[in-house]
């Protein structure tokens, strides 16, 4: 069980998303889960990711700045998928 940082219910791995922050800074989605670096987990849900960029709940997960072009790279992929 993993929590999302969106509407913080907890609900199983698989039915998460996993957003990866790499050593060098870099964020991107992981969804083979085995990506290595710290991990913050999202409902695969356009509204719980609208919650976690209002809040800036990904922010405060990875202790670092979070630049707009990010979030519109992580949206478009989430919403391709």
């Amino acid at each position: 069980m993993r929590r999302c940082v969106g509407c913080y219910e907890s609900k199983p791995k698989k039915d998460l998303l996993r957003i990866v922050r790499s050593r060098e800074g870099q964020i991107c989605l992981d969804f083979t889960g085995k990506l290595n670096g710290r991990g913050a987990y999202v409902c695969a849900d356009a509204g719980c990711f609208e919650k976690m960029i209002k809040a800036k709940r990904l922010e405060r997960a990875f202790e670092m700045k979070i630049e707009d072009e990010i979030y519109e790279k992580l949206r478009g992929v989430l919403l391709d998928k």
